[in-house]
């Protein structure tokens, strides 16, 4: 006899720590209005990494069970959501985002070192220029930063490669990373990212394909930093 058991499913960290903290408020053990512990402390006490709960309080922010003022903490919402939602539990965690973007970019980058024509470095240089005379993290400065990447892929000279980096970009606009980076990239981001932005940019231009390789891997490990801190238990 077969039986009509459910297809089990691995939950994502973010999400078993989002559903708990849920189940803490609803017993009580967090009030409507309360501060609830650090980022820090609440690491301590799960035994994760300050960047899951941070990834956590996110999804906990979308569906109005917390509200996070930057700055001052995070609070439980009052009145609570009237609806019990849970998080939705999308396709993948924003720390594996990122990581992904650090692998695939790096090669892009050592690609690009080889391949591109010299119009494309000519280009890359004029972006790059561009790029620093930008000093918020507002949509001009996005939409620079996106045209950097994409032409950084397609200097690969693959255009498959350069389809699949917009793809990843495009993952940028899921709410819980814009609310991310809303919330923790401060106003040194474009200040930060540009001197990057300038070391890929000398390294491609000088044909350097490891030092490309490895100026794209700290860049994104910054963005990881900057956005969920360096700290890790």
């Amino acid at each position: 006899m077969v039986l009509p058991l459910p297809t089990l499913k691995v939950e994502r960290l973010y999400r078993q720590i989002s559903n708990l903290l849920i189940t803490c408020i609803k017993n009580g053990q967090f009030g409507a209005g309360e501060l609830l512990p650090s980022e820090r402390e609440l690491a301590r006490q799960l035994g994760v990494s300050r960047s899951s709960i941070r990834e956590a309080l996110i999804a906990l922010e979308i569906t109005g069970w917390v509200e996070i003022r930057t700055g001052n903490g995070v609070y439980v919402s009052d009145p609570l959501p009237a609806i019990a939602t849970s998080p939705v539990d999308d396709e993948f965690s924003l720390k594996s985002f990122i990581h992904a973007r650090q692998i695939y970019e790096a090669m892009m980058a050592e690609l690009a070192a080889h391949n591109a024509t010299d119009d494309q470095r000519a280009e890359l240089l004029e972006i790059t220029h561009d790029l620093t005379r930008l000093h918020v993290n507002d949509e001009k400065f996005l939409h620079e930063d996106k045209r950097f990447h994409l032409l950084i892929s397609e200097m690969s000279g693959n255009e498959v490669l350069r389809d699949m980096m917009e793809y990843l970009w495009n993952k940028r606009k899921t709410l819980r990373f814009v609310r991310l980076e809303s919330h923790y990239a401060d106003t040194n981001f474009p200040l930060a990212m540009n001197q990057d932005h300038t070391d890929i940019t000398n390294a491609i231009v000088a044909r350097d394909a490891p030092q490309a390789r490895a100026c794209m891997e700290r860049h994104l490990q910054h963005v990881y930093d900057h956005l969920f801190g360096s700290e890790e238990q």
